[in-house]
């Protein structure tokens, strides 16, 4: 797509409050850019990385960040984003190295008796291919000789196939259930998640003050190849301990916290305690604005005390799987506790105001945290905030409904909308008031206002233009890269149309990694249920060698049940085939009647049932409007 229409520059009113967060923070403390820093080595020659001719990550894309804060972006979230630009490999201790700013995530790399294991693995496979390119350029051509994943989240395992050899099996590490939750996140709300990907990353956004200028956890996902490769080793205990090529590691489990399955790990031998991503150089969220289970800051704070207990003895140092390490055992434990202490107070006095009556966006404008967490850099929210991460710990005890009648059944947005410019005196009158509040920097307001007349009608230029304005003025003034991110987003395809999905994670990978359970249930959720509600049709699977499988479609549900039994119905069609063969039917890369003709598959009964039954599956849109109806 062609940026077309250039973004305007910061008005006055977010220039100035901009200007406020120099006075407060202490922006003359350089010791983060030291530790960002230290140990580094050298970066890529060649600052393109390249899938055959498409540029997957580009290591110059934020040189810009160099320069002067501009009015346009947050003096905190520039100073984040220099931070997390540094690329290249680093010296973490003697045997530990990480590949930084190469997409992100980082992917860290501990060197063997024989060669290296490989921690997180990036989000694609030619971003991690060439991370490891430049950790051999200056440590040697070392086989890598082992994996871990620290946890289900795509930057942390979707790069896997540009590390592993060929020419050899290596044990692959996870923890607990890492497989279940990696596949079934990026498949079951897989489009919708990256959709909204799209916006929280801003990775279509021109790159510059006007623009992206990073994530906060990172600068933006690159677009390459995302892959899987299962684990061959399951972490299920804390105090679980794996040598792997001479490394000797001991496990902490963590789930529930960042992620839905992840751990942190000591190794003993360097003093070095790897937290994962529950520990990083920001407030994390406790439910992303792309989309995910809601986390539990509770266990979060909880898991983070217990790894002090456990480690912060030994530990020298620590480092995590985004950002820059922190060295020195007081310094350590200084930094995990204030974010122990960080996600415990976000939740408990959620949970106080919550209980006095108050609902999620009231507790998130009160909510104010303590000075002593507030000055400590690492506590900002650059990628989660304050004010999501409040409004997620509400949801996650009471959900959606904030107990006021008036909100139980409200109108949907285009509907409501409609209503709204009715009754404020048609879309004219609104945005002539819009303007004016505009003009006085009233900002949220007008997004408020405006968001209703683009719903009443889509096809208002004026109305367009003037919201893409006032989102972009919210972006520049945020200090958290996924807000700002999101804001320019939506004034980008407010002025020049949909960009669609640039990435997606469900890929053949994550596909063929479900489990047959989880194939069934990717099925029911495509189903067209009004379409197919006086439709009954029952399709038995026989597996050779694994049992069998029948699904039924009848009142606009498709259930699955293994083996026989009183909720098996009887079959308008059986077929008998292997497990592979099943997959591609069902996912539609294979041709039942073909692999029938082959004699590959047996059939008995009516073939149409099963292509009736497929002819009720929709297909999932990843282009779906977000800032328009």
């Amino acid at each position: 797509m062609t940026h077309r229409t250039p973004p305007e520059p910061a008005q006055s009113h977010i220039a100035q409050a901009n200007r406020a967060p120099l006075g407060r923070f202490a922006f003359d403390d350089t010791r983060d850019f030291e530790d960002a820093r230290r140990g580094f080595l050298g970066t890529a020659a060649d600052p393109l990385i390249k899938d055959g001719q498409r540029t997957v990550w580009d290591l110059q894309a934020y040189g810009f960040l160099t320069g002067e804060c501009p009015d346009s972006v947050n003096p905190s979230l520039w100073r984040q984003s220099r931070l997390t630009s540094d690329h290249g490999l680093f010296e973490v201790t003697a045997g530990i190295y990480q590949i930084r700013g190469f997409d992100l995530s980082n992917m860290t790399i501990v060197e063997g008796e024989d060669g290296v294991v490989v921690i997180d693995p990036l989000v694609s496979a030619e971003t991690a291919a060439a991370g490891l390119a430049l950790y051999r350029e200056h440590r040697g051509d070392r086989p890598v000789t082992g994996v871990l994943y620290t946890h289900s989240h795509v930057d942390h395992f979707g790069g896997v196939r540009g590390v592993l050899p060929a020419d050899r099996d290596v044990p692959i590490l996870a923890p607990e259930g890492f497989l279940a939750h990696a596949v079934s996140e990026n498949v079951y709300a897989g489009t919708a998640m990256s959709r909204r990907a799209a916006y929280m990353y801003g990775a279509a956004l021109p790159k510059g003050p006007r623009g992206q200028v990073g994530s906060g956890l990172g600068q933006t996902n690159s677009t390459g190849t995302v892959t899987l490769v299962a684990p061959t080793v399951d972490i299920t205990r804390t105090g679980q301990e794996e040598v792997v090529d001479g490394v000797r590691m001991v496990f902490q489990l963590t789930p529930g916290t960042e992620a839905p399955a992840e751990l942190n790990v000591f190794f003993p031998s360097h003093a070095a305690l790897c937290m994962a991503e529950n520990a990083t150089h920001n407030l994390h969220n406790v439910l992303t604005l792309r989309g995910a289970e809601v986390r539990d800051p509770r266990v979060w704070s909880r898991y983070l005390t217990e790894a002090i207990n456990l480690f912060c003895a030994d530990a020298d140092l620590a480092f995590a799987s985004h950002h820059w390490p922190v060295w020195g055992r007081e310094r350590v434990i200084t930094f995990l506790s204030e974010q122990r202490d960080l996600y415990g107070y976000l939740h408990d006095q959620t949970l106080r105001m919550l209980n006095t009556g108050l609902t999620g966006p009231e507790i998130a404008e009160q909510m104010q945290m303590p000075p002593a967490l507030e000055k400590a850099w690492h506590t900002h929210g650059y990628y989660g905030s304050v004010s999501h991460n409040t409004k997620a710990v509400y949801q996650r005890y009471l959900g959606w409904f904030d107990g006021n009648p008036a909100r139980l059944w409200q109108h949907p947005p285009v509907e409501a909308a409609k209503r709204y410019v009715e009754y404020m005196g048609g879309a004219d009158a609104v945005l002539r008031r819009a303007r004016e509040s505009f003009a006085a920097g009233d900002y949220r307001w007008v997004a408020e206002v405006v968001n209703h007349v683009v719903f009443a009608d889509p096809s208002d230029a004026d109305a367009r233009a003037l919201q893409a304005a006032t989102l972009e003025q919210l972006g520049y003034g945020s200090e958290n890269a996924t807000w700002r991110n999101f804001y320019l987003m939506g004034a980008l395809e407010l002025r020049d149309g949909s960009i669609g999905t640039p990435a997606s994670t469900a890929s053949p990978d994550v596909i063929a990694a479900l489990t047959l359970d989880q194939l069934f249930d990717s099925l029911a959720i495509r189903i067209d249920g009004p379409g197919s509600w006086d439709a009954d049709l029952t399709v038995r699977w026989n597996l050779r060698d694994a049992g069998s499988v029948t699904m039924r479609l009848y009142n606009g549900v498709l259930t699955h049940v293994a083996g026989d039994g009183p909720a098996v119905h009887p079959p308008g069609v059986t077929i008998t085939l292997g497990e592979a063969d099943l997959r591609t039917v069902l996912l539609g890369t294979a041709d039942l009647g073909t692999l029938v003709a082959d004699g590959r598959t047996e059939l008995t009964g009516d073939p149409g049932v099963l292509t009736e039954l497929l002819g009720h599956l929709t297909t999932p849109d990843p282009d779906f409007a977000i800032v328009t109806p």
